[in-house]
């Protein structure tokens, strides 16, 4: 929903509700009104600003697990969108000053300036801790007058709509087509279906010569090959799997026409489903910069960027037949053997659920790109 803001009074009181009924209370923290979403919490000690600006975030109350938010400010330079997309925003002790050279205004004031309702001053270690034993579930940040009547406002939580079956997809992606033009000489050209595409995503392909026509998540089959693609890329987004039929069918259009795919998160998600896997919501989900992914493929372990509360249902211990030949798990999360990365055998068409385009951080998946670049230049071959 879209937040009341009343800018200007950053120190009134604010209360958060839970669905199952526990209270938080504090103070406003950016806009001043209320916000309705689900509660989720970010284990990131940085990347609050790309956190922020991830259309995947949609809908959210992103909880921050570490203490101290808003040290460096907001620049012009890290949003990963057009906007901040998160539902609220919820911290323990924000900063008094920003101190970044990078910085031309405080996250309060950016906060404010955008209408997004948020509280600090709350225990979020208790907050995460309860988010963890009994799952990420609807909450409502109140902040203002008429916040004492904890009854109605845990009434106006339960009135509100859950994660599971949100088709949201489409309400974040691009409404027109763009291209991000490849970074020297062009070599290939991708069609990116945009689910909720971060920024970084294209400037990462970009920076290998690729020249990337993102469209959006409503584009045809005829649509995606019309921009005569080497490549076809399916991005992160928000909501349910289990609503993306459209998405799903260009998906198996494009690998039955054997076009080289790469998906992230979403995109990961998808494949998934294209392959005949079943889908299902974690109890609180992945969302961080530091969580760590096994490739089977290899056992090297990588600390990688998520956000997701969604997951693949496939088998971790065989290889599965699909209607597009042999595939399997590539990648699987070490904390809970989630599956994480996805891979045909006799298809050029590879996923993961993780973000190696790395915004905010680490690096150490990178190689991905890398490895679609390497499933075009066969194909070409």
């Amino acid at each position: 929903m879209t937040p009341a803001a009343v800018p200007g009074r950053a120190k009134a009181p604010a209360v958060l509700v839970l669905e199952d009924g526990r209270t938080f209370r504090g103070r406003a923290y950016g806009a001043v009104g209320q916000t309705l979403g689900e509660a989720v919490f970010s284990t990131g000690m940085t990347g609050y600003q790309e956190t922020l600006t991830d259309p995947s975030y949609h809908r959210q109350v992103v909880v921050m697990t570490a203490p101290h938010v808003g040290n460096t400010g907001v620049n012009d330079e890290d949003p990963e969108s057009r906007r901040v997309w998160v539902a609220g925003y919820v911290v323990r002790d924000p900063a008094r000053v920003p101190s970044n050279w990078r910085s031309v205004r405080s996250l309060d004031e950016e906060l404010t300036a955008q209408g997004v309702v948020g509280i600090c001053g709350v225990d979020t270690r208790a907050l995460t801790r309860h988010l963890r034993e009994r799952g990420a579930m609807r909450v409502g940040i109140f902040s203002g007058d008429a916040i004492d009547d904890e009854a109605a406002l845990l009434a106006r939580v339960r009135q509100a709509p859950p994660m599971a079956g949100a088709d949201l997809c489409a309400e974040v992606a691009t409404s027109e087509p763009y291209v991000v033009p490849a970074i020297g000489p062009r070599r290939f050209t991708v069609a990116a279906v945009d689910l909720g595409i971060k920024g970084m995503t294209p400037h990462r392909m970009a920076e290998r010569g690729i020249e990337v026509h993102v469209l959006p998540a409503t584009a045809t089959v005829e649509e995606v090959y019309a921009a005569g693609p080497d490549g076809v890329f399916f991005s992160n987004g928000p909501g349910d799997p289990a609503t993306a039929d459209h998405p799903v069918a260009v998906m198996r259009a494009v690998l039955e026409r054997g076009t080289p795919l790469f998906g992230i998160c979403f995109g990961n998600q998808i494949l998934g489903r294209a392959l005949g896997f079943g889908t299902y919501k974690l109890k609180y989900g992945h969302r961080g910069i530091n969580q760590p992914v096994k490739d089977l493929a290899t056992g090297k372990v990588e600390v990688t960027a998520h956000n997701h509360g969604f997951a693949v249902d496939a088998p971790l211990d065989r290889i599965s037949d699909t209607p597009y030949g042999r595939a399997e798990v590539s990648h699987v999360c070490l904390n809970d053997n989630v599956v994480e990365g996805l891979r045909l055998l006799d298809r050029p068409a590879f996923s993961v659920q993780y973000h190696p385009e790395a915004a905010a951080g680490p690096h150490d998946a990178a190689y991905l790109f890398d490895r679609f670049v390497s499933l075009m230049e066969d194909r070409r071959a």
